[in-house]
């Protein structure tokens, strides 16, 4: 299926068709991604008397009890909430789930002991304006799909490339990263209260997605983007990047 749609007074095609998920899996075990020493994802049976929630061990149905944190297992989207002294929750603060979206690869910069993205290699991915942001930091292997990130000190994202991002007009910012800010920075968060302009004039609508992975065989470029979570009072959520390419209307994508 192809679709038609209208942004800022342009018209764009979008194949329906071929969809490509960019997020990674909740999946039970050590050979999950997580970061920030969050126990891997676990999924059990329930028990309650004599019934238990497995057809392999005689039950009726299946009924799993799932155990998972969303910063540190898999894709998650989160909102102000997740530094504000205000319970904002995913469910309330994203209420819209399509948008044009800017896909950007980039190599961190060596800075000191960190490595790090630095604002003048997202000026040109920026210059559209676009309502997403995604940036896929290279190497690009697969092993991000189940790579253990806590204690070894992963890229992140410079304060100042977080507030051109803002001042950009981008509401949506995902990154492949476990985080956008450095693994230990004292809790300072400077990259996630710049992007939300927290406290002084907060972002409430805005949300930062983490730990996705985007293949190389999507190219740099423009997308359309839906942004699924679950429904969740909580700061954040598993979340569903899915990228849709754009095409002429003469089908050439």
């Amino acid at each position: 299926m192809i679709i038609q749609f209208t942004r800022h007074g342009k018209t764009f095609h979008a194949d329906m068709n071929h969809p490509h998920d960019i997020s990674i899996a909740l999946i039970p075990g050590e050979g999950s991604v997580h970061a920030f020493y969050i126990p891997s994802v676990r999924i059990e049976p329930f028990r309650a008397g004599n019934f238990v929630g497995d057809v392999l061990q005689g039950g009726a149905c299946n009924v799993n009890n799932v155990y998972f944190n969303p910063h540190g297992n898999g894709t998650h989207t989160e909102t102000v909430g997740h530094i504000s002294r205000e319970k904002e929750s995913i469910q309330e603060c994203l209420t819209t789930f399509w948008f044009m979206a800017t896909l950007v690869s980039v190599q961190p910069s060596r800075v000191f002991d960190d490595w790090v993205i630095l604002p003048d290699q997202l000026m040109k991915a920026l210059a559209s304006h676009p309502e997403a942001l995604i940036i896929r930091t290279r190497p690009n292997g697969e092993q991000k799909k189940k790579h253990h990130y806590s204690g070894s000190n992963p890229a992140f994202l410079h304060a100042d490339a977080a507030a051109l991002i803002r001042d950009a007009g981008v509401k949506h910012l995902l990154i492949d990263l476990p985080s956008v800010d450095k693994e230990e920075d004292q809790g300072v968060l400077a990259a996630h209260h710049a992007f939300w302009n927290y406290p002084d004039n907060t972002r409430k609508d805005a949300t930062i997605t983490e730990l996705i992975y985007v293949p190389d065989e999507l190219k740099d470029g423009d997308y359309l983007l839906n942004l699924q979570t679950i429904s969740i009072m909580n700061d954040a959520s598993p979340s569903k990047p899915v990228l849709y390419k754009l095409f002429h209307q003469s089908g050439d994508f």
